[in-house]
């Protein structure tokens, strides 16, 4: 975004309190403008999408994440636009559930109005935001994430696909076939039947087998040649 450029907010606030008290002091601030800030509803979200805006903030990840899916929804319609979910715990499945839907910050409810406007400023420059302790949960998850896609024992035992894999990852994060579908612009019924191969292939009896299946084999150590 061009320096010159004024940062364009939407504020969906469970809060409301809290929400128009920020939202005043965006106001005050150059090079942001704020589109409004409503209370969480679907006529507030049709506004939301409606104004186009670069940054949205929301402040319920029990309105945000699954099952209501909101901050996935507006990444899918406005894929420009950065979500910031802020006043929230320091709680870290609910922060690699937020970065998993699509969030670009998350500030925990003790920051200031001077970091949710630096926050603010950072995502609308291409940047991600997140205190330091669950920066270092981000790395960790990675790691482990990395290591058990790409183990290659789970081609040589299993002759899992790529496709297979990739759904093993996600059903790690506890989502229903409905939400893997959704993720991979997949048919649930296109869901069941690579779950029923791969459950199969690993003679897995149910998902709990086979995810305790694929960790022994993603910590046997690979030998090379």
């Amino acid at each position: 975004m061009p320096a010159f450029q004024s940062i364009v907010v939407f504020s969906l606030a469970e809060n409301r309190l809290l929400g128009e008290a920020l939202v005043r002091i965006l106001r005050n601030k150059n090079g942001i403008t704020v589109a409004g800030v409503r209370a969480f509803s679907t006529s507030a979200t049709q506004e939301l999408l409606a104004a186009e805006p670069d940054v949205v903030l929301l402040d319920s990840a029990r309105q945000s994440l699954r099952p209501s899916h909101l901050v996935s929804k507006i990444k899918h319609d406005l894929v420009r636009a950065k979500v910031i979910m802020v006043g929230m715990e320091d709680d870290e499945a609910q922060f690699l559930q937020a970065v998993s839907e699509g969030v670009a910050g998350y500030i925990l409810k003790d920051a200031s109005a001077q970091e949710i406007v630096h926050a603010i400023r950072a995502v609308a420059a291409g940047e991600a935001v997140c205190p330091p302790r669950l920066s270092a949960v981000l790395f960790s998850c990675a790691a482990r994430q990395a290591s058990f896609e790409f183990n290659p024992h789970f081609q040589s035992e299993f002759g899992l696909s790529t496709r297979e894999q990739q759904l093993i990852c996600l059903i790690r994060q506890g989502m229903t076939n409905k939400e893997i579908a959704e993720r991979l612009s997949l048919s649930e019924q296109t869901v069941k039947n690579h779950i029923h191969r791969i459950l199969k292939k690993t003679g897995s009896c149910d998902r709990h087998e086979l995810i305790a299946r694929c960790q022994t084999q993603a910590s046997t150590p690979v030998h090379l040649a």
